[in-house]
């Protein structure tokens, strides 16, 4: 039976009861980067004391078993999608994903005259790459219109489609106002018009199922630390057939079969011709690690307990009669508010001085400001370890902090 007081026993961070300004720590930054578990600390632990070796590079044991170690992860990855193995490159995270598909496919196959869509509520790292792509290539970044709620709809999509859309790049989940796009529509709109359709798999992939075959996804990229794995980590999935018409968006060792004094180059098929150099082998097996963590909770129950949260937090917050909620229909475990009268940030520092760790300002996605009219938010995200106290406790701090946050803070 799902547990999440029962879950917090396998991590230390839990555990160690860790405390920020003399009161106990209430993580509520998730959205962030999540905490890890014992199997995850573990799996990188055995890699440094026990199976330390480099991958495809030796003609012994130990790095014969790491070669394993990496086949056996990125199979893991490819069954948690339901994805292909040859179908899943391992990169740094979701900002290396994305611009690996920008400058390995994008300026490679876009010119003068063509379009990427993308919305106003991205992050950063699924906006600069286009306009990179657009500044090399001469093609135009436009943007499908939200709703008044800053839903991305089918409609809105449907009539921003033209023939000259070579790219639509969105947010699966956006990471500020948490709504999450209905993929597998999209996808076939998107189709029909001879486009591709890239996601950003940053805050859906840790939280919700995602069958990548289903849904008919061209590429997807997502985060080993935002879902319990280590940090510098993450994937890039795309179909085998895009793949193979890639360029790479590095080089070096590991990623060719032959090269010459002419400077001929013969490139290994992917996923390899995308993984060059020494590759985050800690990383790797730590994600797997931690999807096989994930498996055993199921995705299922984390997105049933995360909605509940949201519902819960967002009713809490509106019972105080002090707060501005902008996503209060969306679906995922994020809820953007802001304390009325209180600068974001200043109410995110007195949050701290009771403990609660949020987030502030404009959390990577400074176009969308102008669509909410305000200049920062504050951010509390959820995890399947957050727990009803964990919002209490952020509630409580809500109200003391508008009765006065100056007194408040210095009482």
């Amino acid at each position: 039976m799902f547990d999440p007081y029962k879950i917090r026993n396998d991590f230390p961070m839990f555990r160690n009861h860790i405390q920020m300004q003399n009161h106990d720590l209430v993580w509520l930054d998730n959205a962030s980067t999540t905490f890890k578990p014992d199997c995850v600390l573990d799996a990188v632990s055995r890699y440094y004391t026990k199976e330390t070796s480099n991958s495809h590079r030796g003609d012994y044991d130990l790095c014969y078993n790491m070669d394993m170690e990496v086949l056996n992860s990125r199979k893991t990855i490819a069954n948690f999608l339901s994805a292909k193995e040859t179908e899943i490159v391992f990169t740094s995270g979701t900002t290396s994903s994305i611009n690996l598909v920008a400058f390995g496919y994008g300026v490679k196959y876009l010119k003068k005259g063509d379009k990427i869509l993308i919305t106003q509520a991205e992050h950063a790292s699924n906006v600069l790459p286009w306009y990179k792509v657009a500044e090399m290539t001469g093609c135009e970044v436009d943007f499908i219109p939200l709703d008044k709620e800053g839903r991305l709809t089918l409609e809105n999509l449907k009539k921003s489609l033209t023939p000259d859309v070579k790219l639509v790049c969105i947010a699966h989940v956006t990471n500020v106002l948490g709504y999450i796009a209905p993929i597998k529509e999209m996808s076939s709109i998107v189709h029909a018009n001879n486009s591709l359709l890239v996601v950003d798999g940053a805050q859906s992939v840790p939280h919700i199922k995602i069958d990548v075959k289903d849904s008919d996804i061209d590429f997807l990229s997502f985060s080993g630390h935002k879902m319990c794995g280590p940090t510098g980590i993450g994937v890039l999935y795309g179909k085998f057939s895009l793949l193979l018409k890639m360029d790479p968006f590095m080089t070096g060792g590991g990623m060719n079969a032959k090269f010459d004094m002419c400077g001929d180059v013969n490139y290994l098929e992917p996923p390899l011709r995308f993984e060059a150099g020494t590759q985050n082998l800690e990383g790797i097996i730590g994600l797997h690690a931690a999807i096989d963590y994930l498996n055993s909770i199921g995705m299922e129950n984390i997105e049933k307990h995360e909605e509940e949260l949201k519902k819960y937090c967002v009713k809490r917050l509106k019972e105080t009669g002090v707060c501005t909620i902008y996503n209060e229909k969306s679906e995922s475990g994020i809820v953007t508010f802001n304390v009325n009268g209180v600068f974001a940030q200043d109410a995110a520092t007195y949050l701290n001085s009771k403990g609660i760790a949020c987030r502030s300002g404009q959390h990577c996605a400074k176009i969308l400001i102008d669509f909410l009219g305000t200049v920062a938010t504050i951010r509390a995200s959820f995890y399947f370890y957050t727990t009803k106290e964990d919002i209490d406790a952020l509630v409580d701090a809500v109200i003391t902090c508008k009765g006065g946050y100056l007194n408040a803070y210095f009482s």
